[in-house]
């Protein structure tokens, strides 16, 4: 019940927040603060009594008990629904990074004065509920819900708490998930009945699906149902564009759920499902999404550079850097994929932390534009310390976790594409341009002598030093990572059933991938 209870504590803490309200504003946000905490410390105790042995096991896609943790209920027997949770090395370190993030979001708007406090704070803690459940859904039914579950909290908190654009924002948020979410949804459908054309009995269950043998010509059209829905929630080129309003319109709370947890739920799906279900089609594909990958890294980034608002830039720079995601991912080698996983997680520190910042200022100077700004470090010396920081963690400098990600990755796809390779690093120069311009307009010149405005207070550096540590830490010292998650890619390998087609893109990353996941 562990997997379970991961949920229903999120869940029910929800209600328990927006309850509260009736006792005074505070109430919602400490409480909701205090579920996360307790949901944090749940998790990190089961996880401490894991023998240390069980994280080299490499997870066995016919042997659910061959995962950290499994659990499965029977919900429709009729259509072979269960409830089928399961949690390896990669979806462990996805959701200590959304218990994380979910309690610096909450950090993030605590001197917020938003309308119905705990409704606000209820749709935080449902979001992280719905995105935890897509990190440990193995019944794809059951992963679609959670997928909906998780978009309709996001769109709440855009379309009530947002600014002036919060409107036009949030539906186009919902209509681009929606949409592509159907493709999913009917791909989901059209592999349950091919299970039971074959079978005799439906199955959603991944660990069944995995065996299908599929047309290959059939095959490739439902893994673009797959890729649609996934690089949407990226998001990638050419399906960005909903993420720059949606970041820019919501509450900072919602802005550091979206970019810290919500787009790496699009990772982990390509991860997860779009190459191990149909693996010789995703293989045929990989040219086409990397030079997607690569059109995003260079479009973002220079979509970045032209922005005079705090937050569409450090949107734009998600597109960019999302883009490494996707390269990593289609390279389809034990390093690339190294990186995209390094990604995942060192770009949810550093953009979550940014976005903090962003909705910081908003809140102090009512604006969000750069132009209007200059020399605040004089006025906030602690929020233009950290600012720096992130800056140039999200710049990719060396000893920080971005550099490790973005380093792996371009390695990666150097063996299967040094063309691409080659441009893509055009993404790493853009970045130190945009990051460096964004740091000199708001931060530094001349300060308004006049301006009176708050600091950073203890509270939130408490949450910055959170998220500075983390970043230090997988920057100098990413190793526990890379172990935890090289059996799981082990096991994706077996199940795609093409190892020789793999060969060659291991061809002369042999002897770093053994130095950085000790993979045979």
């Amino acid at each position: 019940m562990f997997l379970l209870n991961l949920i229903l504590i999120l869940l029910a803490g929800g209600a328990l927040a927006w309850l509260s309200e009736r006792m005074g504003a505070q109430w919602p946000r400490q409480i909701a603060l205090l579920v996360v905490l307790a949901d944090l410390v749940y998790f990190l105790i089961k996880i401490a009594k894991i023998p240390v042995a069980n994280f080299a096991l490499t997870p066995n896609a016919s042997d659910p008990s061959s995962w950290l943790f499994a659990y499965k209920a029977e919900w429709i027997p009729r259509f072979g629904i269960n409830i089928e949770l399961a949690m390896d090395g990669l979806s462990l370190i996805l959701v200590m990074l959304t218990l994380v993030l979910g309690a610096v979001a909450i950090v993030s708007s605590w001197n917020e004065k938003n309308d119905r406090q705990g409704f606000f704070q209820a749709n935080i803690l449902w979001t992280l509920a719905g995105v935890i459940g897509v990190f440990l859904a193995l019944d794809l039914f059951l992963f679609f819900l959670f997928w909906e579950v998780m978009l309709v909290p996001m769109y709440l908190l855009i379309a009530i708490w947002g600014h002036e654009g919060k409107a036009y924002a949030s539906m186009k948020f919902f209509i681009f998930t929606q949409l592509s979410g159907l493709l999913m949804l009917v791909a989901i459908l059209v592999l349950a009945k091919l299970h039971h054309s074959a079978t005799g009995v439906y199955s959603f269950s991944y660990f069944d699906l995995l065996a299908l043998d599929i047309n290959a010509n059939f095959a490739y059209w439902l893994m673009l149902g797959f890729f649609i829905a996934f690089v949407v929630k990226l998001p990638g080129f050419p399906f960005h564009t909903w993420l720059p309003d949606a970041h820019t319109q919501a509450p900072t709370a919602g802005s550091v759920i979206l970019a810290g947890i919500l787009l790496k739920t699009g990772a982990y799906g390509l991860i997860r499902f779009t190459v191990p279900l149909f693996p010789a089609a995703a293989l045929e594909f990989a040219p086409i999404a990397m030079m997607l990958g690569v059109a995003g890294v260079i479009y973002g980034a220079i979509l970045a550079f032209a922005q005079n608002d705090f937050k569409r830039l450090v949107a734009y720079s998600s597109v960019s850097h999302m883009g490494f995601v996707l390269l990593g991912v289609f390279a389809w080698n034990s390093l690339a994929l190294q990186g995209a996983v390094m990604q995942m997680v060192a770009h949810g520190f550093s953009t979550a932390a940014l976005f903090m910042i962003a909705g910081a200022l908003q809140q102090r100077l009512h604006t969000r534009d750069m132009d209007k700004m200059g020399g605040l470090w004089h006025n906030m010396p602690r929020m233009g310390a950290v600012a720096l920081f992130f800056v140039l963690a999200s710049l990719g400098l060396p000893g920080l976790g971005n550099f490790v990600a973005e380093f792996f990755v371009l390695v990666g796809l150097f063996a299967v594409n040094p063309w691409m390779a080659a441009f893509a690093a055009l993404g790493l120069i853009t970045a130190a341009v945009y990051s460096l311009i964004l740091m000199q307009k708001a931060f530094y010149g001349k300060p308004n002598e006049n301006l009176k405005v708050a600091d950073f207070g203890s509270l939130e550096m408490t949450a910055m030093a959170v998220m500075i540590i983390g970043l230090i830490w997988l920057g100098l010292y990413p190793q526990p990572v890379l172990d935890m998650v090289q059996p799981v890619l082990n096991s994706l390998y077996i199940e795609t059933n093409t190892v020789p087609l793999l060969e060659n893109r291991d061809v002369g990353l042999i002897e770093s991938v053994n130095l950085v996941g000790g993979s045979e």
